[in-house]
């Protein structure tokens, strides 16, 4: 039994890591293989595929997608822009404050979808305000081609002896230089800021909900010890942590730590940065003022929010057990995820329009129109919209996770697994939680991050019950660790993103991602030792980790 369900378990990790077909059809093997080899039957590996964590993804994703359709995510990120202002070093706060803050809620690949294209344009006018106040040469990264040249002489023959003299001026090619470089810091700290925000909440991102899963599925009666709250009060201020010390480095590596010029103490604004306060400003007159179903967005997300915090927040009752009878039995995150979902498909985009007792009939053609118009709106959501823009593989993936961990505890792999990793237990555990998110973050450049944290997760499972530490302790370190793709284009969407823009090198890439490797490993092992400590018990094996090596 155990050896079977490895070798699909190895064949999967393999087309994972190469992606000889997708993701998601990898994740389709489990229902096809274990029960031809005898490990399971198909309804109980098919069971896995959506189930309760997987539905409660699937509603985070739709409220998502609502914020999308209208716009939302735009119109909160231009407001804290224009609050922050525009010197280099705030903007660049500004913009990873803003990623991290919207990638919370709606995914890392959409947020940094939507800011790269901001981020361009306030680094386009800052250039264009730079030419025009120097006449030099325009946006950075375009050389000087010949063609460019003949252009302008064509066009302009004065302009032209202010280029030759270009190359000689030495201000200016360092100058331009130093334009290179922070447009790649900018662009940069919006795919970093974005992997690091997701991890924040339980929905953020695709390895927290595979924590969620595992842990409910190898350890039944764990009292649901993590959700949505709970998760939100571990990783929350690591998240911060991690974006201070984030931009601290984009700012050294990229801008250096120019206090004066950077955070501009007592120097007024220079033409470039009113430039790039005036994008700001006409993208968000583009938007216009709040529409009633922008507001109408606003209100679910945020009643969702609160539903998710005061389901069961752990100090006190929360309204699952106050209004309804054993709600904590019942209830989970993934009822008011889906609840909210509804919701959007039934309220109307357009405010109600009461026609029948209308005062005014006086003005016929006014009626008439009335009367044309339809009656009903249309709803907040159409369900093309979720369709097209629903990560229907994402689903699939956490699915086959869900499927492999199941199966690898039922057929006694993980049981085995764990009796391998004995020898362990004379490590103290914060070396071993240290070095398991060491492997974890190499692992996860090259692999999708939902891919490594279903393969590495029952694993340290195991390893925890064999070695009585608490099996979070490992868990946790692990799952944040898979997020911290940060070296490669190709480690995750963001980063894809942001480098299809053309203005990073790989090497650009690697270079900052090491370190922010290490910022990654740095704060999750101080996280999980300091606050992580007390909030989980962590010191403590619990009796319910237990129950479930004896079986």
């Amino acid at each position: 039994q155990e050896a079977k369900c490895a070798y699909i378990i190895i064949i999967m990790a393999v087309y994972w890591c190469t992606e000889v077909i997708p993701l998601a059809v990898t994740s389709l093997m489990p229902v096809v293989f274990f029960p031809l080899l005898g490990v399971q039957s198909s309804k109980s590996v098919c069971l896995q595929y959506l189930n309760d964590t997987n539905m409660l993804f699937v509603g985070g994703l739709i409220v998502a997608i609502s914020v999308e359709q209208w716009n939302l995510h735009k119109r909160i990120a231009l407001r804290v822009l224009l609050i922050l202002g525009v010197k280099p070093a705030l903007l660049m706060l500004g913009f990873m404050v803003v990623t991290a803050f919207l990638s919370m809620w709606i995914s890392n690949t959409a947020t940094t979808a939507m800011m790269v294209p901001i981020v361009q344009a306030v680094l386009d006018q800052m250039d264009n305000t730079e030419h025009d106040v120097t006449m030099m040469e325009q946006a950075a990264g375009q050389t000087n081609t010949v063609i460019e040249l003949e252009e302008k002489n064509a066009s302009d023959p004065a302009s032209v002896h202010v280029i030759r003299q270009v190359p000689d001026d030495p201000r200016s090619s360092e100058e331009k230089k130093m334009r290179k470089r922070i447009c790649k810091g900018m662009t940069l700290c919006v795919c970093y800021a974005a992997s690091i925000g997701g991890t924040a909440t339980l929905t953020g991102t695709g390895p927290n909900m595979v924590l969620k899963g595992q842990m409910n599925q190898l350890y039944p009666n764990n009292n649901d010890v993590v959700n949505f709250a709970s998760w939100f009060g571990f990783a929350f201020p690591n998240m911060i942590l991690m974006l201070i010390l984030a931009w601290l480095w984009l700012q050294c590596s990229f801008m250096g730590l120019n206090f004066k010029k950077s955070w501009g103490c007592g120097t007024e604004r220079t033409a470039k940065e009113k430039a790039a306060y005036n994008v700001l400003k006409a993208e968000m007159k583009k938007l216009g003022p709040i529409s009633y179903a922008e507001f109408n967005v606003l209100l679910m997300f945020v009643l969702l929010v609160l539903l998710w915090f005061s389901r069961h927040p752990g100090f006190v009752k929360g309204w699952a057990t106050r209004l309804f009878p054993e709600g904590e039995k019942y209830i989970t995150d993934s009822a008011p995820a889906v609840f909210i979902a509804l919701l959007l498909f039934i309220l109307p985009a357009n405010k109600p329009k009461f026609i029948g007792w209308n005062p005014n009939m006086s003005d016929p053609e006014q009626t008439e129109e009335d009367i044309k118009k339809p009656f009903l709106s249309a709803p907040l959501l159409d369900w093309n919209v979720v369709q097209r823009k629903m990560p229907w593989s994402v689903v699939l993936l956490l699915g086959g996770g869900f499927a492999l961990a199941d199966a690898s505890a039922n057929s006694g792999l993980s049981a085995w697994l764990g009796h391998q990793m004995t020898p362990l237990g004379s490590i103290p555990p914060w070396a071993i939680a240290t070095v398991l998110s060491l492997i974890i973050a190499v692992f996860t450049e090259c692999t999708s991050n939902v891919a490594t944290a279903t393969l590495f997760l029952p694993v340290f499972s195991s390893m925890a019950a064999s070695v009585k530490i608490h099996p979070l302790y490992v868990m946790l370190p692990g799952t944040l660790s898979a997020s911290f793709a940060f070296m490669l284009p190709v480690a995750t969407p963001p980063n894809a993103i942001v480098f299809s823009y053309g203005h990073i090198r790989v090497l650009d890439m690697v270079r900052s991602g090491i370190v922010m490797n290490i910022i990654g490993v740095f704060c999750v092992t101080l996280a999980i030792n300091t606050w992580g400590r007390p909030m989980f018990e962590l010191d403590t094996f619990p009796a319910w980790a237990n129950s479930t090596t004896n079986q």
